[in-house]
């Protein structure tokens, strides 16, 4: 064709080191001439096998999608792909055996594409988990050619079950209403986000000011100050590979979130609803994530909440539908958006329940939904007041998220949430059939 096309490739792996032999497919990818613009979250589905097939073949998959550009036509793309397919597995097995890795031609452009070799968009784009998942992380208001004027969200919408991405959290704060102090230091902080990125964490959570009820506020400078020992290191730490988690900046004001984004930060966590002029300044102009939350009040406040006898969802997503209209106005990439509906911020714990309960509503407007429920107020009749006890609660609210689509989960203790969710997935068939036709 000669002309650069927007192009996604899937990649998956259930054999050996998984995480390795994604890389070494990457960088196999790379030289054989795949011009990479971005790499989706690692995500995690079962194998979805048949009865039929062995017991032993029931491993789980690690799966990515690859958004970039090439130069040839899909056929020559196609050719290069089942060269590194086959390279890395060695030859090919039964079509449903474990394998190092699989690699999945999924969008070329605006190309639609029926021969015997090659089905363009790939037929199991919109209908399965381990495709669609990581797709709808990278481009969730992408129509696929020819599938109608759906989006890749609303696709999603329609699946059995859709993963989550697991945001963990790490305030570098000494009055955090459940962790304050304890990973203040940037050694400690360090060792921290390492151990929740090995439990499975595709997002890290990196948040300097307490937005608690009664919390100080900090100044713009103050905040930085306690970010700077950390940030650059985090960054510097996983910069160089490809499979490292997203790091978000969990921020109101926008010269902080102006220097975070000049260091490499992928997502900006507004509590203050993506509302001052700064901040939808900085979205319209960089190309990070952008999470706009609702709220009455930052920090919050006890003494401020919506009315008891309000439909809190009704409320909530009139508040969203109103930012929507405002941030097209602005000209914002409703793309790079996640909305996150604050349980807790100037809400009853019984509005924040649900919310909880209804939280899926909202992506029906087109934007990807964080949830962040981790240990607050609305489990104290749940719970005792001890963290662990609290994370169990929180685990529970967690799960029900998962049954609705939620997006992004945002949690304190991610081996807690991965290890659960993941054996809760295998009993709910979340990865559905793999497809065993051409690449």
């Amino acid at each position: 064709m000669g002309q650069k096309a927007q192009i996604f490739i899937g990649l998956g792996a259930n054999f050996g080191d998984r995480r390795r032999n994604l890389r070494t497919a990457i960088e196999r990818l790379q030289e054989e001439g795949f011009r990479i613009e971005q790499v989706s979250p690692v995500i995690e589905t079962p194998a979805g096998l048949s009865p039929a097939d062995p017991d032993d073949w029931n491993l789980p998959y690690l799966n990515l999608v690859l958004k970039g550009t090439d130069t040839r036509d899909p056929e020559g793309l196609l050719k290069s792909v089942r060269f590194v397919e086959q390279e890395i597995n060695k030859g090919n097995g039964p079509p449903a055996a474990p394998r190092p890795v699989r690699i999945y031609l999924l969008l070329y452009g605006d190309a639609w594409y029926r021969t015997s070799e090659l089905v363009l968009p790939h037929q199991g784009l919109v209908k399965r988990a381990h495709l669609l998942g990581p797709m709808v992380a990278v481009a969730p208001r992408l129509v696929v050619p020819g599938f109608g004027p759906k989006t890749l969200l609303d696709w999603s919408r329609a699946l059995p079950h859709h993963p989550p991405l697991w945001m963990g959290i790490v305030n570098v704060t000494p009055d955090s209403f459940s962790d304050g102090g304890t990973f203040f230091a940037p050694d400690q902080a360090m060792d921290h986000v390492e151990s929740m990125v090995a439990a499975g964490a595709q997002i890290v959570d990196l948040g300097a000011e307490s937005t608690r009820p009664g919390a100080h506020c900090l100044t713009a400078s103050e905040e930085w100050a306690r970010l700077e020992p950390v940030l650059p290191m985090l960054l510097d730490r996983y910069r160089m590979d490809p499979l490292r988690p997203r790091f978000s900046l969990d921020t109101y004001h926008p010269e902080v979130a102006q220097r975070g984004l000049e260091l490499g930060i992928d997502i900006i966590n507004d509590v203050s609803g993506l509302s001052t002029p700064g901040m939808v300044d900085l979205a319209r102009s960089s190309r990070a994530d952008f999470i706009a939350m609702h709220h009455l009040s930052v920090p919050a406040s006890k003494s401020l909440r919506l009315p008891r006898d309000c439909d809190p969802v009704a409320v909530v997503e009139s508040w969203l539908v109103e930012k929507l209209e405002a941030w097209d106005r602005s000209g914002l990439d409703l793309e790079r958006i996640l909305f996150d509906p604050g349980v807790g911020f100037g809400k009853t714990a019984l509005q924040s329940l649900a919310l909880l309960q209804h939280a899926a509503r909202f992506r029906r407007h087109g934007l990807r939904v964080l949830v962040g429920h981790s240990r607050k107020s609305i489990m104290r009749n749940l719970s005792s007041q001890s963290l662990t006890d609290r994370d169990r609660a929180t685990l529970g609210a967690s799960l029900h998220l998962c049954t609705q689509g939620v997006d992004v989960i945002r949690v304190h203790d991610v081996g807690l949430h991965t290890a659960t969710y993941r054996a809760w997935m295998h009993f709910q068939g979340g990865g559905t059939a793999r497809s065993d036709a051409p690449a």
